[in-house]
């Protein structure tokens, strides 16, 4: 039996969710034997493969990479899980909705600069007038919320999936495992 292909996606987060995931610790050897990590920020793959079976996808997206990233992202992987609240509400990165991009640039690159008082242009992506959670941009199979979502649930929500059964997101969340 060949292994399931999957991918893991940092997006505009703070990477706790790839974190949780790293606390499988021991599982995570246990799953090695069911699944291929074929791209992550864990691995030095740089493009995303034509066929995925299982993208675990972190963050909102905020920027036109972001969002062009998430399509691709989508387009080429079976079942798209949403990991974590930034990924599923925006949560944190949306926090600058209000604000709107041009001032948060201002103040990171100008005004709070004491040299080279100046927005990047060629390495800072584009960004989006409103950071959003992926399902507004893409279809999502599965919507695993929590900041970040525990090592259980991921271990839980892996294991049923790997035996063919959907998982109950809401009883894992509900009690924090």
């Amino acid at each position: 039996m060949s292994k399931l292909k999957v991918a893991t996606v940092w997006l505009d987060g703070c990477s706790g969710c790839h974190m949780s995931f790293l606390d499988l610790d021991e599982r995570l050897l246990e799953l090695a034997e069911k699944i291929e990590i074929v791209y992550s920020p864990l691995v030095d793959r740089k493009d995303y493969p034509d066929e995925v079976d299982l993208a675990l996808v972190e963050g909102a997206v905020a920027s036109v990479d972001d969002e062009a990233k998430i399509r691709k992202i989508r387009a080429h992987t079976k079942f798209l899980i949403a990991m974590g609240d930034c990924a599923v509400t925006g949560n944190v990165p949306s926090m600058r909705n209000p604000i709107g991009p041009e001032a948060i640039l201002d103040r990171a690159y100008k005004e709070n600069a004491t040299a080279q008082q100046q927005i990047p242009t060629l390495v800072v992506p584009r960004l989006l007038r409103t950071v959003r959670p992926i399902h507004e941009h893409v279809k999502v199979d599965l919507h695993l919320p929590g900041c970040p979502p525990s090592a259980d649930t991921f271990y839980a929500v892996l294991s049923a999936l790997l035996a063919g059964e959907t998982p109950d997101v809401s009883a894992l969340t509900r009690f924090g495992a």
